[in-house]
């Protein structure tokens, strides 16, 4: 049987509510300088209008849902956030996963997420044209989905303002895969408005 959490702890957990980040590259600052990233970005936002909450960022380079699934159980028992934003699935395409796969994954760490007391985003991802249209198509709509059946918040596409303008290509680094920092406020600006309907008015 675990222990309950002690007063203090409690208390601080009450004042300081936690938002978990659970994402890949394109939360880990893959290839900017440290506190230039869109969570970082937020979090500075959050300071600014004198929230409490504490961004959290959990995101490692390279990972898939499988990953973040696997991890998710130990976050949560970890940081007990009141918000748990779900980056992930890139990578399952890249790596030619199953899409029921990828979508089964997002559905079990949302409905974890909630189980454990936080609301829940998820940040969608598109595939570039080169992938199929009936493939980019429903890679598009499986985080519709499951925000759909898992009642989350969703931004639909992390990269928007970014990855589909004419000068994209200033926007991102040499690989082309991974936003500069001169895209990381956009980035934020995607998640600033749909994560501000998730916390409490004060």
């Amino acid at each position: 049987m675990g222990s309950l959490a002690s007063p203090i702890t409690a208390l601080a957990q009450a004042k300081n509510p936690t938002i978990l980040v659970v994402g890949d590259s394109l939360s880990a600052e893959y290839g900017v300088k440290r506190g230039t990233g869109w969570v970082s970005l937020l979090q500075e936002r959050l300071l600014a209008a004198k929230r409490p909450e504490r961004m959290v960022n959990a995101g490692i380079s390279g990972d898939t849902t499988a990953g973040g699934r696997s991890r998710l159980p130990a976050l949560l028992r970890q940081y007990k956030p009141s918000v748990v934003i779900i980056e992930l699935g890139g990578n399952d395409a890249l790596r030619g996963m199953p899409l029921s796969t990828t979508q089964a994954n997002l559905a079990t760490m949302a409905r974890a997420s909630q189980e454990a007391g936080a609301d829940v985003m998820l940040v969608g991802m598109e595939m570039p044209p080169n992938y199929g249209a009936r493939y980019t198509q429903q890679f598009r709509d499986l985080f519709k989905t499951v925000a759909k059946e898992e009642n989350t918040a969703l931004v639909p596409f992390l990269l928007a303002g970014v990855a589909d303008r004419p000068d994209a290509l200033t926007l991102f680094q040499s690989d082309r895969i991974h936003p500069n920092e001169t895209a990381q406020p956009l980035l934020a600006d995607n998640v600033w408005p749909a994560l501000q309907k998730l916390l409490p008015k004060r």
